[in-house]
């Protein structure tokens, strides 16, 4: 019969260190701080920023060429006053519609 060579003890800890620190690795490659999860979830949070960002600028081209219009047009700040301030001239009359709901 073959003796089983034995396992010395230091070995037995050494493994066991070893396992558990790669254990530990492991669960902080996904769930540590700068983790996987975190950072797919910084990704999704950066391209939605980015999005927003856009929209923004957008909104912004668009504002800065109502305001250009509105410093340089008279029919601008006319149709403006009219739609948001409901002004009118002395002699028209306005008439209201009923909205459906």
């Amino acid at each position: 019969m073959k003796e089983e060579p034995r396992v010395s003890r230091a070995a037995k800890i050494a493994a066991a260190v070893i396992a558990f620190l790669l254990f530990v690795l492991l669960v902080t490659t996904f769930f540590g701080k700068k983790g996987l999860f975190e950072i797919a979830r910084a990704r999704r949070t950066y391209a939605d920023l980015e999005r927003e960002i856009g929209r923004l600028k957008e909104e912004k081209a668009r504002l800065e060429k109502e305001i250009a219009a509105l410093e340089s047009d008279p029919g601008a700040v006319e149709r403006e006053a009219r739609e948001k301030l409901w002004l009118m001239k002395p002699d028209e009359k306005v008439v209201l519609k009923k909205r459906d709901h």
